[in-house]
């Protein structure tokens, strides 16, 4: 249990943070990524041009991943025969009338 004196110190820790953009929250994660995690956390806090990399690359990687899983739709936008102007309509053709 914190005393209040501890919790004093953590309130105007998180204040002076704030002070400069930096804002403290939690992430779940696999172990194995604690050190990469930790890593780019300093980085992107020291929010230099390295931090400015970092954060465009990864929301390329993150929106191209989004983009992968837009469904169909979004795979056809893609194709190489959008614009080709294809003529894709098919000729009307009359039931027979026969009962299967």
């Amino acid at each position: 249990m914190s005393t209040a004196s501890q919790k004093r110190a953590a309130g105007k820790h998180r204040a002076r943070l704030a002070q400069h953009g930096i804002k403290r929250f939690e992430m779940m994660a696999l172990e194995t990524d604690e050190s990469l995690f930790r890593t780019l956390e300093r980085q992107l806090a020291a929010d230099g041009s390295k931090a400015g990399r970092i954060r465009a690359t990864a929301r390329t990687l993150i929106s191209d991943e989004a983009s992968m899983r837009s469904g169909i739709l979004a795979a056809l936008r893609r194709s190489p025969m959008v614009g080709a102007d294809l003529d894709l309509s098919r000729p009307h053709v009359e039931e027979c009338g026969t009962d299967f």
